[in-house]
């Protein structure tokens, strides 16, 4: 169902073109979390005003979006307009470049959402298209192009994977009560939107006190749909012999510790099927540069407060996602969502920028990026 669009003095394009660029966001959304490292992609083939094939990136290695809509609509390609949500590749790759296949299908005008942010190839698609004598239109519903693929865009910008820190927390800031209790402070809508949010990302992370007291899943919890990359940092693999987090059957499991903590331990965790990687010494940043080399684009930190505050003062967390329950819980000693980062002044505090507030059933969602100032 294509929701209507509000055309403002600004907009680029006509109002049919945006509804054609929805249309190309929603099929990408499709690959959620199963793209990386590359984007989250969507094509649409219309011609005479009709829709005449559709596509998008399934995954890694296979086709991309303009090939699969091109080959749905096949021959009515001729002279038609190709929507495509992401500026058409021009390099080979494991794939060959999508602009000579445009070219090669005699498509007379390509609508692109936004230019790809690879510097090796920005404007390069674009600007083959146009020297094949293709009209070129780009930056149709650009904001949502690119906040689709965010992760990708910082991946590619800045050589790791976007971080986002999600936390629950009562209004007088309390992720759990001084007992260490937390189940549940949100309500269902919260939680399903957490579900989402972890489908769409590459992996989950969590500390050794979130299995130990919550024994989470840490899953998408919805039928067909992505499960991201369970991570679990733990230095001395202190941890539960039997956790939810070790049943790899339905998503997998890697724990990261440091070089000979618990050799027992390991070798029960490896026998259960989780993997286990060892660093000579274990830290936020450290991990995020290995995920970064696992092809990862966007990390989800599901954790306590301690590493949270780690991550953050490391540069590993970006954007924050903070659900904020209408719920008092009190309790001086009772954790809070970010640990101790030495600020002493609210002139040292940490802002956030392009702020948003929903309120998501009897909750209120803070969404906002941290400050490039920040770190």
């Amino acid at each position: 169902m294509l929701t209507p669009v509000t055309v403002s003095s600004n907009m680029v394009g006509s109002e049919f073109d945006s509804l054609m660029m929805q249309r190309c966001l929603q099929l990408a959304r499709r690959a959620l979390g199963r793209t990386s490292p590359n984007p989250l992609v969507g094509a649409v083939i219309v011609k005479d005003g009709e829709i005449v094939g559709e596509g998008f990136h399934p995954c890694a290695g296979e086709p991309h979006a303009e090939v699969f809509a091109l080959r749905a609509a096949g021959e009515k390609s001729h002279g038609a307009t190709i929507y495509v949500s992401l500026e058409p590749c021009n390099h080979y790759g494991r794939t060959p470049p999508c602009s000579e296949a445009l070219i090669a299908a005699g498509v007379s005008k390509v609508v692109v959402g936004m230019v790809d942010p690879n510097p090796l190839v920005a404007g390069g698609g674009i600007a083959r298209l146009r020297a094949a004598g293709i009209e070129v239109l780009v930056g149709v519903e650009e904001a949502a192009c690119r906040q689709l693929n965010e992760g990708f865009i910082y991946r590619i910008l800045h050589k790791r994977p976007l971080g986002i820190l999600k936390y629950a927390m009562t209004l007088d800031g309390k992720i759990a009560t001084s007992s260490g209790h937390s189940a549940w402070i949100t309500n269902q809508e919260a939680r399903s939107e957490v579900h989402q949010l972890r489908a769409a990302c590459d992996a989950v992370i969590v500390g050794g006190n979130t299995v130990r007291y919550d024994n989470p899943y840490l899953t998408s919890h919805q039928q067909g749909s992505n499960n991201p990359l369970r991570v679990v940092m733990s230095r001395s693999l202190n941890l539960p012999e039997n956790a939810r987090i070790w049943e790899v059957a339905e998503a997998p499991t890697v724990v990261l510790t440091e070089v000979g903590s618990s050799p027992d331990f390991h070798k029960l965790l490896l026998e259960k099927g989780v993997e286990v990687l060892e660093f000579p010494s274990l830290t936020p940043e450290k991990v995020m540069t290995y995920l970064y080399e696992r092809g990862f684009c966007s990390v989800l930190w599901e954790c306590g407060g301690t590493l949270a505050a780690s991550a953050i003062a490391q540069g590993a967390v970006q954007k924050i996602l903070a659900f904020i329950a209408p719920k008092i819980i009190g309790g001086s000693h009772a954790p809070t969502p970010v640990g101790d980062l030495g600020f002493t002044t609210m002139t040292e505090a940490l802002s956030l920028e392009r702020v948003h507030w929903r309120v998501v059933g009897s909750d209120c969602l803070v969404e906002g990026y941290l400050s490039e100032k920040s770190h």
